[in-house]
């Protein structure tokens, strides 16, 4: 979760295209509310982390806050809406 300083067109274009270019982005969003931007991060261990973060926060000026959660254990993933009958 990424709060920013920063909210211009040009502010912006760079930070989208800079966190696009990074492959262990798997989904980035803007947001609403207290956090500006959320991003699902795929990534091997916390050394590769550690790489990631400083990779991310040295790529863009203007980050203010920069909060990370760590899953421990996957308990259920899916893609399937509950719309249609998934196998």
């Amino acid at each position: 979760m990424i709060k920013t300083q920063c909210h211009s067109s040009e502010w912006y274009q760079q930070f989208v295209t800079s966190v696009s270019d990074i492959p262990e982005v798997m989904a980035f969003y803007r947001m609403a509310g207290e956090y500006d931007y959320l991003m699902r991060v795929q990534i091997a261990d916390m050394k590769s982390y550690d790489r990631f973060y400083k990779r991310l926060v040295n790529s863009v000026s203007g980050l203010s806050d920069v909060t990370s959660s760590f899953a421990m254990e996957e308990i259920k993933f899916t893609t399937c809406l509950p719309l249609s009958e998934c196998k």
